[in-house]
């Protein structure tokens, strides 16, 4: 089980208000709730200059886990990545 790339696609999230943590992608006519969030990178130390500080959340959905970005000088929400594998309790 690995997450595939993408080419980034924009994407509207809805977030925990307290938290900053997303609850809700829509994805054009699609509407994915967020389960679970796996893991949380944050790179708003070290960070490539022409793109700008960026936090990446590993989320899980039904169906698919996604990486999904939010790129914090542009304020806008990507998927960088997606793995559809069918997850099965060990």
């Amino acid at each position: 089980m690995a997450i595939t790339r993408v080419e980034p696609v924009r994407v509207q999230v809805r977030t925990d208000w307290l938290t900053g943590r997303p609850r809700e992608i829509r994805w054009g006519e699609h509407v994915f709730s967020v389960t679970n969030v796996a893991a949380v990178r944050r790179e708003t130390a070290a960070y490539p200059v022409e793109v700008g500080p960026s936090t990446t959340f590993e989320v899980d959905t039904i169906g698919a886990r996604l990486a999904l970005t939010f790129r914090h000088r542009g304020r806008r929400w990507t998927v960088d990545g997606v793995d559809t594998t069918e997850r099965r309790a060990a």
